[in-house]
């Protein structure tokens, strides 16, 4: 633990929905935040032309999943019910359904009541930002409801966690959490899990950099992870800019993290996500890596 891994093993293929997503190359998820208050893009996207039209752009330029959230995770936001949670979800996520019937859709939640609404409407996975720490019934529910699982972890909760972000040993508590939360939800019977560390939630600047370097000691067995570092203050700290000026940064940290044995990218800008991806994809097979 602690030290660089520089290989590139196999990953698991992890089945969403009617489809098989092999990590051989990585794998982008867009985000469609459905939230008023979103650190980003919030407000932006609250009617039904937007929900269609983003979604639509995002497919289009090759996003694998869409991510739909209705709660702001920013640092400082207060929590809200699973029914206001629910509100927002449910209509856009039937319209989207219908409109997209071949796409995937995840929904980023940690309400466990809001998961199983979501997904017996037609969500086909799960996005959980607490790693099950905030209900209790998530692993559960997950188990119940046979369907993948985005395990992050996240230290505190979005209104206290940069109170007493960790600053030390960052990759080792993750990889701990990772160990124990994984192993639970096998208990259970659930084996298709998504890792995420969760940059920005309860960690240093440093932490989140040293985390960027050391993301493949995070992972536990053949899992894949995902990087979520779209526009983020770790970005914008280091470049002094604002999330809407921060893509080439955050094509810059994609690019790291791609390198570093992330497989799966969850971005606000698809198109030049997957520019990243199609070039790193290139570079293994073709460059340095090949044999």
């Amino acid at each position: 633990m602690g030290n660089k891994d520089t290989s590139f093993p196999k990953i698991r293929s992890i089945r969403i929905g009617e489809k098989l997503f092999d990590f051989s190359k990585p794998k982008i998820m867009g985000v469609l935040n459905l939230t008023p208050d979103s650190f980003y893009d919030g407000g932006k996207y609250n009617q039904e032309e937007y929900w269609v039209g983003h979604t639509r752009k995002m497919l289009d330029e090759g996003a694998d999943i869409i991510d739909l959230g209705a709660v702001s995770t920013r640092p400082g936001a207060e929590p809200i019910s699973e029914d206001v949670e629910m509100s927002r979800l449910l209509g856009p996520l039937k319209i989207l359904l219908a409109e997209f019937p071949e796409a995937v859709f995840s929904i980023d939640t940690y309400h466990a009541g809001v998961a199983r609404q979501c997904v017996e409407t037609g969500a086909h996975m799960i996005n959980d930002i607490s790693g099950g720490s905030f209900d209790r019934k998530m692993f559960r529910t997950i188990a119940d409801l046979k369907v993948p699982y985005v395990l992050m972890h996240i230290h505190g909760a979005p209104k206290n966690m940069q109170t007493h972000p960790i600053s030390e040993d960052i990759e080792n508590i993750i990889y701990q959490f990772f160990k124990e939360k994984v192993a639970a939800l096998r208990l259970l019977g659930v084996e298709d899990i998504i890792l995420d560390p969760g940059f920005g939630f309860g960690k240093t600047l440093k932490s989140n950099y040293r985390l960027l370097y050391n993301i493949a000691s995070t992972r536990i067995d053949d899992l894949p992870i995902l990087a979520g570092a779209s526009r983020k203050s770790m970005i914008n700290k280091v470049i002094n800019t604002t999330p809407s000026e921060a893509l080439n940064g955050t094509t810059v940290v994609n690019t790291l993290a791609l390198l570093n044995g992330a497989n799966l990218l969850r971005v606000h800008d698809v198109k030049e996500a997957r520019e990243v991806v199609d070039i790193i994809h290139y570079y293994r097979n073709f460059g340095m890596f090949s044999k």
